[in-house]
């Protein structure tokens, strides 16, 4: 049986003399993250810094581990040196290497988990303008960032092609995809890539609290949205800690013949065991028809993340007809989720080499740069051209998540409609249902790597362009925006 290197837990699947972990070194692991993670909460409430800038526990955690461990306190010692890797020994960072591949599973499947899926057309009535601008804003993240690579990055730098999708990688995947694409980076030779995306994901995050805080004041000044009637608090700082509440109240659960914690862990388990029944049949279709028809392997690179994602709107689908969505809590599923997302930004960070992003400093600089000034284009420019109305609050969602994840959405949302005037929330919600199964940590951005890898970057990025240019003339044929609203 063939094991997708999504599902080891080594640092460096496949390899023969890759080390293998005990259970006791995961366990380990894990407790030191939830350590990390009581420190991190306890710095950011005593740094008020941190507070402003909405930073979630998580990567405040990641940063403390980072600078406990071999890139920056174990600078200070000898190679030889006990203390060479910082306060972590070898095997809590190679455990912290391999579970992000594990967990990302884990986020992707209970995305969907509990939520209701309506039919497409009330999606597209209520969001229909947020699904045209948030995708053209992430294809044109590709059509930056391949564009860069072609005709700068690699020419100066002479670095992989695979630094192209980057930017749509750190900025629109975040934290969780990028660690989750790590294993994807080894296998097609650009390690780098990963910690790469990783700094680019961190860098979105403080720039969309601090340049969507910046805009929500312009746009007040000029009258495009309605001032606040309260400070940013309470809800900004569960938003900023994964704590959503778009859902509504948890039901409680018809069944207490099984705790409600186990029921939906299995139904998580059910969701990535079809994603992964999913990737193996097109992993045998793609061996065994089409590459001796000459067609390159691109499925044995895709991680399992994407596709367990599937798995849960597949088990979601069901859960009506088969009589058991009663049983599943939204908010149990969102905790689930939380945690995941949690331990898997502070392994990420944990075993993020500076190394690599120092070595690969001016196309990290101008991929950083790059992929900013697109979506500060979006929201100023794209935005007014493709909303109908409320512009602001629309395109500030789009804008949070093109840049900093769907968390910073979320975030500058509310800050600039608190109390849901526009709509923008719901919409929100709803475009995420057409958005993320396809871009955002969705299938074409674990696709993406492999097709740049096997076909080269000028015919993706002709396919990027032509896809990015197709939803912007939809999105402004459609909807019409008025640029003075």
């Amino acid at each position: 049986m063939r094991i997708h290197p999504e599902s080891a837990v080594s640092p460096t699947p496949g390899s023969n003399n890759a080390p293998v972990m005990s259970i006791q070194d995961t366990f380990l692991a894990v407790m030191l993250i939830a350590g990390l993670m009581v420190a991190g909460k306890w710095i950011r409430k005593r740094v008020g810094i941190l507070r402003k800038l909405f930073l979630p526990s998580s990567i405040v955690a990641g940063t403390l581990a980072l600078l406990l461990g071999p890139q920056v306190l174990g600078r200070f010692f000898d190679a030889s040196s006990r203390w060479a890797t910082g306060v972590w020994s070898e095997p809590v960072l190679e455990s912290w290497s391999g579970l992000p591949g594990v967990l990302i599973s884990v986020v992707f499947a209970a995305l969907f988990l509990g939520k209701p899926l309506p039919d497409l057309r009330t999606i597209w009535r209520k969001a229909g303008p947020m699904v045209a601008h948030g995708q053209t804003l992430a294809w044109g993240q590709y059509v930056v960032g391949i564009s860069l690579a072609i005709f700068i990055i690699i020419p100066v730098w002479n670095t992989s092609p695979l630094v192209g999708a980057l930017i749509e990688i750190g900025f629109e995947g975040g934290h969780g995809t990028a660690a989750g694409l790590g294993d994807t980076f080894r296998e097609l030779g650009f390690a780098d890539g990963a910690d790469m995306a990783l700094g680019l994901a961190t860098i979105g995050v403080v720039a969309g609290v601090i340049l969507g805080t910046l805009a929500i004041n312009w746009a007040v000044l000029r009258g495009h949205i309605e001032p606040p009637d309260r400070s940013p608090s309470q809800d900004e700082e569960q938003l900023a800690e994964h704590e959503y509440r778009e859902e509504p109240p948890p039901r409680p659960v018809s069944d207490q013949s099984i705790e409600p914690l186990s029921i939906h862990l299995g139904l998580v388990a059910v969701s990535i065991g079809l994603g992964w029944v999913l990737l193996e049949a097109l992993v045998q279709l793609e061996t065994r028809l089409l590459v001796p028809m000459g067609w390159p392997e691109l499925f044995r690179h895709v991680p399992l993340f994407p596709l367990a994602m599937i798995g849960g709107v597949i088990v979601q689908a069901l859960s009506g007809p088969l009589g058991y969505a009663g049983i599943i809590d939204r908010m149990l599923m969102n905790r689930i989720s939380g945690s995941a997302l949690d331990l898997l930004i502070v392994a990420a960070l944990g075993a993020l080499s500076l190394e690599a992003i120092g070595g690969n400093a001016g196309p990290f600089a101008l991929l950083a740069v790059g992929g900013i000034a697109w979506n500060l284009f979006g929201f100023f420019v794209l935005a007014r051209l493709m909303f109908p109305k409320d512009w602001a609050p629309n395109g500030l969602a789009n804008f949070g998540q093109g840049i900093g994840m769907t968390v910073v959405g979320l975030l500058l949302v509310r800050m600039s409609d608190p109390k849901n005037r526009s709509g923008a929330m719901e919409a929100f919600g709803y475009k995420q249902l057409l958005f993320e199964p396809v871009v955002g940590g969705g299938l074409f951005t674990a696709a993406s790597l492999p097709l740049i890898y096997q076909f080269g970057p000028w015919p993706v990025l002709a396919g990027v362009t032509v896809v990015m240019f197709a939803w912007l003339v939809f999105g402004l044929w459609k909807f019409r925006g008025q640029w003075n609203r």
